[in-house]
């Protein structure tokens, strides 16, 4: 596994060492005593979870302002654009955005830690993702950024379609109005 920084404070890209031959591939997705030796990082997962969305559907952008979450996320089916935004005031990467494209074929994973606002669009027919969190759900903290924040300016690569949303998502709050972290 090779780690990888981003523009992000402590948003990290993992790329794992594919074995691969005409009989397919294989490789490790997670290896907790790897991935703490090269970020540091020792956070538990307790939680994880599994999506499946067509085509424009835009999750996010979500974050819990208790039991806060920690994700790491792939994709095992199809494409998407993922999105981390920095909401801790004290980083100085604070109100800034990564987005990044996670598929079945470069196997890549995206490494969110707590005080981050995610979300993700899906830009294959389907796509199904895989989470893990280091925090259970919890609904009554669950928080939502819009996804076309002005403030956020997110280049989303929708190509003119209009993203398919929960009712949550259509009334995210602004980056202005949303709570956020020290």
């Amino acid at each position: 596994m090779q780690i990888k920084k981003t523009p992000l404070n402590d948003v990290y890209l993992l790329e794992p060492r594919i074995f691969g031959d005409q009989r397919g591939f294989f490789y490790e997705s997670f290896n907790a005593q790897k991935f703490s030796e090269l970020t540091g990082i020792t956070e538990d997962f307790v939680q994880d979870n599994h999506s499946r969305s067509a085509k424009h559907v835009l999750r996010g952008l979500h974050y819990q302002t208790r039991h806060t979450q920690g994700k790491l996320v792939r994709v095992i089916e199809g494409e998407i654009y993922d999105v981390a935004v920095d909401l801790r005031q004290s980083s100085t990467t604070f109100g800034k955005t990564f987005g990044t494209i996670l598929n079945d074929q470069n196997c890549m994973q995206l490494w969110v830690p707590k005080g981050f606002a995610h979300g993700f669009v899906v830009l294959s027919e389907t796509a199904q993702v895989l989470y893990k969190t280091t925090d259970y759900y919890a609904p009554d903290y669950e928080q939502s950024i819009k996804w076309n924040d002005p403030q956020l300016a997110i280049p989303w690569p929708l190509n003119g379609a209009i993203p398919q949303l929960s009712t949550k998502d259509s009334d995210g709050l602004s980056m202005a109005e949303a709570p956020l972290f020290d």
